[in-house]
């Protein structure tokens, strides 16, 4: 499903314009994103959980000339799926 799908599914599932799904949908990802970069979790119970999660700098390699590579440490947004979610796809 893409987004113009989602948009679609979402406009017909609450009964409003597909313009309007498309401002909450970009309002919410928004919420989202600055919370996460403030170092807040987004917690939306029976979905799941967003988080930042630390990755540590480590050593790669260059697929192209076997040449090792330092990897910068970095911060990766990870989302934990909640019980209603695992339990509505089993």
């Amino acid at each position: 499903m893409n987004k113009a799908e989602f948009l679609t599914a979402v406009s017909e599932e609450a009964d409003v314009t597909k313009v309007d799904a498309d401002k909450a949908l970009d309002a919410i990802i928004t919420v989202i994103k600055k919370a996460l970069k403030k170092g807040d979790d987004v917690s939306l119970v029976g979905f799941g959980t967003f988080t930042v999660r630390k990755r540590a700098a480590r050593t790669g390699r260059n697929p192209r000339t076997g040449e090792q590579i330092k990897i910068k440490a970095s911060k990766v947004p990870s989302f934990k799926a909640g019980k209603a979610l695992k339990d509505a796809l089993n």
